[in-house]
């Protein structure tokens, strides 16, 4: 992770869809402003300003998320761009990354986000009775138009990531839905749990079973070892984390380190945030127009917010699996749901399937 990780939110929790399961939209309920509007080329340039004095020439990681970030609009990217790099005097590293649903690109966009190296995630289910939880605002599919965005990506040569969040009906197709990404040519997955709403514990057949992730982590990674064994290696970013901290590596995921690291969420007006899930008013941590960088890491919510992330528990000191699962990563994905069964029997399950990744490495 860069020195400083800044996640921009500049359409805020405008969005162009209406995904059953979305997550931020459950957060934006939960504030006094659900949506914090457009954010502004004046917003912006005070992040570009503060950003860059607080980077002092050190690595900066921006990532665009929603919401829908391409509401947004081109222009407004490419004032962004052009500004960060017209200021950046002292010549720091830029990361660019952006998630988005797709249904906004074209040609156009493709050939700015190529010729800026944006590493973009395109959130996508699997084929069309996998995406069946992902709708446009009046409620129609958007299956096709998300593989049609897919397909220009591809053919404009932009790195991308395909994001697929697990529900139970996804958990339990897990290998036709990676078999149908490999054909599709997809060679970067994240498979990422469908969260609960805050303190919502209701049945639901969007959310997975304990039993349900477990079998499906078992059967996606022995997927996975296959494939890399016969050198038709697809990335799958939980697991990637999870060979490299077996080999001694540090995770570069946020939350499978075992507690939170700090990340400046931007909404849309300026307000700040330590975390994408936890944008509501009780984290705020100022506003990136009355303060800078320093400030904002300095405070005490944000100290709060990272000394919480760090309580162990008992069960997860005693287990011989905890300096791979490290309590189960994410802290909000601990508060969604209690999946220490599903670790356990992973973990259980695939831990000799991890030796072969040593003895790639020669470590055997």
């Amino acid at each position: 992770m860069p020195p400083l990780s800044i996640m921009l939110k500049p359409a805020s929790s405008l969005c162009n869809m209406r995904c059953a399961y979305c997550f931020y939209h459950d957060v934006a309920q939960r504030r006094d402003a659900p949506s914090h509007g457009m954010m502004t080329e004046e917003t912006a340039g005070h992040v570009i300003e503060k950003a860059l004095a607080f980077a002092k020439g050190e690595a900066i990681s921006l990532a665009f998320q929603g919401g829908e970030p391409l509401l947004a609009g081109l222009d407004f990217f490419r004032f962004f761009t052009r500004t960060l790099h017209e200021k950046n005097t002292m010549d720091s590293p830029i990361f660019f990354g952006m998630q988005t649903n797709g249904l906004l690109l074209d040609r156009d966009w493709a050939v700015f986000l190529r010729e800026e190296k944006f590493l973009v995630g395109l959130s996508l289910d699997g084929d069309g009775s996998a995406n069946r939880y992902r709708r446009g605002a009046n409620g129609q599919r958007v299956w096709q138009a998300v593989m049609d965005a897919a397909a220009l990506l591809q053919r404009e040569d932009v790195d991308f990531n395909i994001l697929t969040v697990m529900t139970a009906n996804c958990a339990e197709h897990c290998e036709e839905i990676y078999r149908f990404f490999k054909r599709q040519g997809f060679r970067h997955l994240q498979f990422i749990p469908c969260l609960r709403p805050f303190g919502d514990q209701t049945k639901s057949e969007l959310y997975m079973t304990s039993a349900q992730y477990a079998d499906c982590l078992i059967r996606l990674f022995r997927l996975y070892v296959k494939d890399y064994i016969g050198g038709n290696y697809v990335s799958i970013r939980q697991f990637d984390n999870y060979v490299r901290m077996y080999l001694g590596e540090r995770p570069e995921q946020c939350g499978m380190a075992g507690h939170c690291s700090f990340q400046f969420v931007i909404e849309g007006g300026g307000d700040v945030f330590p975390c994408d899930f936890y944008c509501v008013d009780k984290w705020r941590l100022g506003n990136i127009r009355e303060t800078d960088f320093h400030q904002l890491s300095e405070s005490e919510a944000a100290r709060r917010f990272i000394r919480e992330s760090l309580q162990i528990a008992e069960k997860c000191r005693q287990c011989k699996y905890y300096p791979l699962c490290r309590g189960g990563g994410c802290k909000r994905c601990r508060e969604s749901g209690d999946d220490c069964a599903a670790y356990r029997a992973f973990f259980g399950q695939c831990l000799p399937l991890f030796r072969m990744f040593k003895r790639e490495r020669g470590q055997l």
